[in-house]
């Protein structure tokens, strides 16, 4: 009698183990480049998502067509409290390009709500280029000067370590 509890108690649990009660949130969406051919490879390129009052971050990385989708970070699975996300575009395997207005996107509710998956989309499409934009400065800031060094040519047969390893060296004399 023992074993037909155990028996019945194991096909429950498979039972119960072939239903999927995650409720999870998914963020589905695409990139657009403003100057790339048609047949140009997105893979590769980062997209995070960030919501408010959540410490986790969620990166997705974009297929060959553009399109990335990545599971929404959040601390509870209640879909009670407001959803305030941003989209942003992080970098590539190459250089991009992308102005401030088109790198973020607020996470809006997908329309598309035909899953028993919650899915949300990017407001407006997150866009770059891959080369500088026409009237716009695209050198990197530099706030800390050159980090050449002085190189002073030392022998060989004295065995030293090269001189960038030593010069600058301002010994701090200390008088008590």
């Amino acid at each position: 009698m023992a074993f037909l509890h155990v028996i019945t108690a194991l096909l429950f649990a498979l039972a119960l183990a072939r239903i999927d009660l995650s409720t999870c949130q998914v963020v589905k969406g695409n990139l657009t480049c403003l100057d790339c051919t048609h047949n140009f490879d997105f893979s590769g390129i980062r997209v995070s998502v960030k919501c408010d009052q959540v410490k986790k971050l969620a990166v997705a990385i974009t297929e060959d067509d553009g399109s990335f989708k990545v599971e929404l970070p959040s601390k509870n699975t209640s879909n009670s409290t407001a959803l305030n996300c941003l989209a942003t575009i992080l970098g590539g395997p190459t250089q991009i390009f992308v102005s401030r207005k088109e790198m973020v996107s607020a996470v809006v509710k997908s329309s598309d709500s035909t899953t028993t998956i919650t899915s949300y989309t990017t407001s407006k499409p997150l866009s770059f280029s891959t080369s500088c934009p026409p009237n716009t400065k695209c050198e990197a800031v530099n706030k800390y000067g050159s980090s050449n060094t002085i190189n002073v040519p030392l022998p060989p047969e004295w065995g030293l370590a090269p001189s960038s390893f030593y010069i600058p060296f301002f010994p701090i004399i200390g008088i008590p």
